[in-house]
C-alpha cells in the first residue's frame, strides 16, 4: 500500500486541519496591521405625513465612511502575530509527530501481522506432522507393533495442536 493511505487517518487529518488553522491565524494577525475602511450607505423615503411619503422631497439617502488606523496599540498586534507564529510552529511539530506516530503504528501492525502469519504457518506445520504421527502410530497398532497407549498419546497431541491452531 502507498504511504498516501496514511493521509486518511483521523489523527493525521486532525493535525492537518489544525496546521491550516494556525496558518489562517497568522494571516488574521498580519491583516490586523493594515487600516480598515468601512463604507455604509442607505437610501429610502422619509416623511412625516403619509401623503407625502412617495414624493420627491421624501427621498433620502445616507453615506457613512469609517477608517480605522492601527497606530497606538502598545504592541498588541505584534504580540498577537508572534503568538500566531508560535502556534503555527507548534502545529507543524504536532503534524510531524502525528505522521511519525502513524508510520510507527502501521509498521508495528505489519510486523505483528507477519509474526502472526509465521506463527500460524508453524502451527499448521506442527498439526500436519502430528497428523502423520497419529496415522503412523495407528497403523503400527493395527499391525501389532505398538500398544494402544501410543495411539491415544498421538491422538491427544493432534487434538491439542488442532485446538491451538483454531485459537
Amino acid at each position: 500500500l502507498p504511504s498516501s493511505v496514511l493521509l486518511r487517518r483521523p489523527d493525521i487529518l486532525q493535525a492537518e486541519h489544525q496546521l491550516k488553522a494556525a496558518y489562517a491565524n497568522i494571516d488574521v494577525a498580519r491583516a490586523a496591521f493594515f487600516p480598515r475602511i468601512y463604507l455604509t450607505g442607505g437610501g429610502g423615503f422619509l416623511s412625516g405625513a403619509l401623503q407625502q411619503l412617495f414624493s420627491f422631497r421624501a427621498l433620502t439617502w445616507e453615506f457613512a465612511p469609517q477608517v480605522t488606523l492601527p497606530i497606538f496599540d502598545s504592541g498588541t498586534r505584534k504580540t498577537n502575530y508572534q503568538i500566531a507564529e508560535v502556534d503555527r510552529d507548534t502545529a507543524v511539530a504536532d503534524y510531524e509527530k502525528a505522521i511519525q506516530t502513524a508510520f510507527r503504528e502501521v509498521g508495528d501492525s505489519l510486523s505483528q501481522r507477519t509474526s502472526l502469519l509465521e506463527r500460524q504457518n508453524a502451527q499448521q506445520a506442527l498439526v500436519n506432522t502430528l497428523d502423520q504421527t497419529y496415522r503412523l502410530t495407528e497403523a503400527r497398532y493395527k499391525a501389532g507393533i505398538d500398544n494402544y497407549l501410543s495411539v491415544l498419546v498421538a491422538q491427544r497431541s493432534l487434538y491439542a495442536g488442532q485446538q491451538a491452531l483454531a485459537f
